[in-house]
């Protein structure tokens, strides 16, 4: 990013700024392009999980996820370097890529989608609201500690995640559970060995090389499984290009943004957004059944999850 400067051929310079004039000045506003990103990340996450259990009707958890994230990474690969002119990652990232696809795509989005045959949608986005909780625990082993108020965001919400197991739509599949558990931790790994030990490509490249080890790694899953896809339905194929397009290309882009122009809070708001957002539409179109127990316990997981993101001015 280039900054303006003063006077052509002279470095941009930082004037002093009188501090009861810069008091009264506005403070930024939510930008169109905030808001759409917004918009992306609250709506359009939330609707990926019930666009998963509409693919299940022809494409199988691990190859369906495999199949999405081999096809989005192959088109981000290609247009940053036909279009953009970008780097290709290295070998050392390549491999980063794969460690971190194999945790956050293989392990993450491939027990997410396995879990969805046998759990509702809703109550499956329920759970992985609690990933903001396991990413500060395993931060833990790297030395953060998190505030006080952070720590009891930490409590609150693995107790509505412990309320949520009892409800009775994990407890009619243990699978199911023991499948979204997995995908929680391993994301949450996943994301904390990115940030802190497994650095990849910058941007979008390392976001595609990700997504292409992922996609690899998903598909010897569903070898090794002997799943068999058919031939998909109209509404299966549609679901899958929705989850292609919609929910690894322009969602995930949405995030980045975010993450770059607006704090990080506003930027993670999507976990305790996402959840309602897809239980309502798991209620409302896929016709799933939510008890008011387990509409309790988001609530306390979401409350946890905003304790967690909180932060002073």
């Amino acid at each position: 990013m280039e900054f303006p400067s003063n006077r052509p051929g002279e470095p941009y310079s930082i004037q002093p700024m009188n501090t009861t004039l810069a008091a009264r000045l506005p403070g930024p506003s939510l930008s169109p392009l905030i808001v759409a990103c917004l918009a992306a990340t609250w709506l359009v996450w939330g609707s990926t999980y019930l666009a998963i259990k509409f693919a299940l009707e022809s494409f199988p958890p691990f190859f369906q996820m495999g199949t999405r994230f081999l096809v989005a990474g192959a088109v981000l690969l290609a247009w940053m370097k036909f279009a953009r002119g970008a780097a290709m990652p290295t070998p050392r990232q390549w491999l980063n890529a794969l460690v971190v696809g194999t945790l956050m795509l293989g392990g993450g989005m491939g027990g997410t989608a396995f879990a969805e045959q046998t759990v509702g949608s809703g109550l499956v986005v329920a759970f992985i609201a609690v990933v903001p909780l396991m990413i500060a625990l395993v931060n833990l082993g790297f030395g953060v500690v998190p505030r006080k108020l952070e720590g009891a965001g930490i409590g609150v919400g693995l107790a509505g995640v412990l309320m949520l197991t009892q409800g009775a739509g994990f407890q009619a599949s243990p699978a199911g559970l023991a499948a979204i558990t997995i995908a929680c931790v391993t994301w949450s790994l996943g994301s904390v060995l990115s940030q802190r030990k497994l650095p990849m490509a910058p941007g979008a490249v390392g976001f595609a090389s990700e997504m292409l080890c992922g996609g690899v790694v998903l598909l010897l899953m569903s070898l090794f499984a002997a799943e068999t896809p058919q031939v998909p339905t109209v509404k299966a194929l549609a679901a899958w290009l929705y989850l292609v397009v919609f929910g690894s290309l322009i969602a995930f882009n949405a995030y980045m943004v975010l993450l770059a122009r607006a704090s990080a809070g506003l930027a993670s708001s999507y976990t305790f957004v996402n959840p309602v957002i897809a239980m309502l539409l798991g209620v409302a179109i896929a016709g799933e059944t939510v008890t008011s127990y387990e509409w309790g316990a988001v609530a306390v997981v979401l409350a946890g999850v905003v304790l967690l993101v909180w932060r002073g001015r």
